[in-house]
């Protein structure tokens, strides 16, 4: 299996309380196994609040819905042993 990389990792955010903000990583390769979201170091899953996805089998994007004051902090992008943070 190939070596995973980040061609393109996260942007610092700034939003308002209340709007939704998405953050966008690009992989090399598709289909990436062992991939994960964390804000403040916990690992977010795929629900209402926190809408997780994959594009063109390459860009993985997390988008933070209606955000509060308690979202802000590092968000982590971890494949394998790359990481990018914003």
């Amino acid at each position: 299996e190939p070596d995973v990389t980040i061609v393109s990792g996260l942007k610092d955010m700034v939003v308002f309380e209340g709007d939704d903000v998405t953050f966008r990583c690009q992989l090399s390769h598709e289909n990436a196994r062992d991939v994960e979201w964390k804000l403040q170091d916990v690992a977010l899953q795929n629900n209402e609040m926190n809408e997780i996805s994959v594009e063109k089998g390459k860009i993985h994007t997390l988008t933070l819905r209606k955000v509060t004051e308690q979202d802000i902090g590092t968000i982590t992008f971890r494949v394998g042993p790359h990481t990018s943070t914003a």
